[in-house]
């Protein structure tokens, strides 16, 4: 008999500016078709070429402080005069569809997202080294040195929060990187704690087995 198809695991990415944790997420979601990018909610104004509920779910401010009242968000904040949040409903729907729901969030709203879901699954993503995260900020071009230095000091107060993450995640080769991740997905699959009911199961089936004589 099949086992039961899996509820999705919620995956909270965070690392360094300049790691490359999005492009390893956009890589990530291309190649496998279990994955789904949480979809934020915000108040500020959809920009050209965004959609709603792509980009972004857009909403008035009295909508997403009404969603706040009823507690709906995983977590949220107010930046530059708006409200930006992960909605609770879209990401639980797809967990129960079996897709696993990934965050990119930083430090602070992880150990939140921890809080109120003790088995989500937090990876870090770091370059092969100091030197080479320098390497690339400045590669971007689109940053001044003072920027780049901001960058790397607040680097710097990030890699004090590593450890309380499930997985180091070393972005050196991405075509790598992205496979030992799913593989680090997968594996996560399979932990008994994830598998309660299947376990019940199959212990009730042998069961049966040792009382027939």
């Amino acid at each position: 008999m099949n086992k039961a198809k899996h509820k999705g695991i919620l995956l909270v990415i965070s690392g360094f500016s300049g790691a490359g944790k999005g492009t390893l997420v956009k890589k990530l979601i291309s190649e496998y078709d279990n994955y789904a990018l949480s979809i934020s909610m915000t108040t500020r104004n959809p920009r050209v070429g965004e959609e709603h509920g792509r980009e972004y779910f857009f909403a008035t401010k009295e909508e997403f402080e009404h969603k706040i009242t009823e507690d709906g968000f995983i977590e949220h904040a107010c930046y530059c005069g708006n409200y930006y949040g992960t909605p609770k409903d879209y990401v639980e729907s797809m967990l129960a569809a079996g897709k696993d729901v990934i965050l990119e969030i930083e430090i602070q709203g992880a150990m939140k997202v921890k809080e109120q879901y003790p088995q989500a699954l937090l990876l870090f993503v770091v370059p092969p080294s100091a030197e080479e995260l320098k390497r690339r900020l400045i590669g971007r071009g689109t940053e001044t040195e003072e920027v780049i230095d901001a960058r790397l000091k607040r680097a710097y107060e990030e890699s004090q929060g590593i450890e309380q993450y499930d997985y180091l995640v070393i972005n050196d080769d991405l075509d790598r990187c992205v496979n030992e991740l799913h593989n680090i997905v997968l594996s996560e699959h399979n932990r008994p704690d994830r598998n309660e009911a299947f376990i019940e199961k199959i212990r009730e089936e042998l069961k049966s087995f040792s009382f027939e004589k």
